[in-house]
């Protein structure tokens, strides 16, 4: 049954303020909940916080006070459903933990939107970016185990792999190289922009919580553990960012935004498998239905188009929360010694990218390198959860 939110109508922006009993939800069962209801959380929470920061963005740029005060006002339901949303964490969970899960949002995310990218450069990029994500989470399971003694597959359960990607420190790229070309807005498909947005925010928020996060450990290996992880997260929002056509105006991007949220609550109001849970999803649909009707006519307004002419006239398949192992294996047999030069991708160490690998390594190993090493040293070999069998690269096959 096709799904229209440009046709749907919501709860009206005057009955969507919630009072702190109705804010204050119960977070999920650490233990007992299903890993991919965390991950939903998770990249929900992503896609909130960068409608709020476009938001604000936007607000900076309006002359207008009557579209600063309408802004304000979604904004603020925005900030209530983003704090609903990431309140639905358990605050017993480490923050390696959560850590842990980032990472497997970061890993099965961007490989399903990389398997449903009609676009081939689009595709290339969000395959590129996933290898990378899919190290740090090996890289941050062995820190898991070495610094709580604990075993990644508590917070992945069997769903993720976790073993060694590209390696973290081949990450390391000149600025310049992280920048891709951006899709053309007026031949795209609407899911492209789609898939560009989420990964957007999923990485952001990701960069985001490394930021803040990281030196609140005492171990000098975890502080730099995510220094230099969050340090790649930085590169990947530039490289997915750039990834969106600069052309689109403001009321454009405001529309997109809106829809995207629209999708992706609708998305997971379709595969949430916890029923408490998915009441939230569908109660923000419905009141993401009206951000959406608002941001269209705003639309109309500035751009003079209609929103038919840049949204698809009925909501894609849903974003899936599902195991990518084989696709994941595959990718890492052919495209693991990729870099990229320029807007492109090459299997060469050139010569900008060996000067910033020197440059930011200083004759040192990277932490990625490091707590590899140390992991090794403690609990007697590396932590690794190769559920499909050996590594598809023998390099990289397991060492005691």
């Amino acid at each position: 049954m096709t799904f229209n939110p440009l046709r749907e109508r919501g709860v009206p922006l005057d009955d969507q303020l919630r009072n702190w009993r109705e804010l204050n939800v119960e977070p999920i069962d650490p233990d007992h909940a299903d890993p991919y209801t965390r991950c939903r959380i998770i990249a929900m929470n992503g896609i909130e916080t960068e409608a709020i920061f476009f938001s604000h963005h936007l607000a900076r740029h309006c002359p207008e006070i009557e579209l600063k005060q309408q802004l304000a006002r979604v904004r603020y339901i925005e900030a209530q459903q983003q704090k609903v949303v990431n309140w639905l964490l358990p605050g017993v969970s480490s923050v390696l933990e959560t850590t842990l899960a980032y990472e497997q949002v970061a890993v099965d995310l961007t490989a399903w939107v990389a398997r449903m990218e009609p676009d081939g450069y689009l595709k290339q990029a969000f395959e590129f970016g996933v290898l990378e994500d899919f190290d740090h989470l090996y890289r941050y399971a062995n820190l898991y185990e070495m610094i709580e003694h604990r075993k990644a597959e508590k917070i992945v359960d069997q769903l993720t792999e976790v073993m060694p990607g590209r390696p973290t420190y081949l990450q390391h790229r000149d600025p310049m190289d992280n920048v891709r070309e951006p899709y053309d807005r007026n031949n795209t498909a609407p899911i492209s922009k789609l898939h560009a947005l989420t990964i957007t925010a999923a990485e952001q928020q990701t960069m985001n919580f490394y930021m803040n996060v990281g030196p609140m450990y005492m171990e000098p290996i975890a502080r730099r553990l995510y220094q230099e992880i969050a340090l790649i997260e930085e590169e990947h929002v530039t490289h997915y960012e750039s990834l969106v056509d600069p052309g689109e105006s403001w009321w454009e991007m405001l529309l997109n935004h809106e829809y995207n949220e629209c999708y992706m609550y609708h998305s997971f109001m379709e595969t949430e498998s916890d029923p408490r849970v998915k009441n939230i999803w569908e109660l923000h649909l419905n009141m993401e239905l009206e951000h959406l009707r608002l941001a269209a006519e705003l639309f109309k307004r500035h751009d003079g188009r209609e929103p038919e002419e840049v949204c698809a006239p009925e909501l894609p398949a849903p974003v899936t929360f599902e195991p990518n192992k084989a696709y994941l294996r595959e990718l890492i047999a052919t495209q693991i010694d990729f870099t990229t030069l320029g807007t492109g991708y090459v299997q060469d160490a050139h010569e900008r990218f060996q000067k910033m690998q020197d440059a930011i390594m200083g004759g040192d190993k990277a932490p990625s390198e490091q707590v590899i090493e140390e992991n090794r040293a403690k609990s007697g070999q590396e932590y690794r959860l190769q559920t499909e069998g050996e590594h598809p690269v023998g390099s990289l096959a397991f060492r005691r």
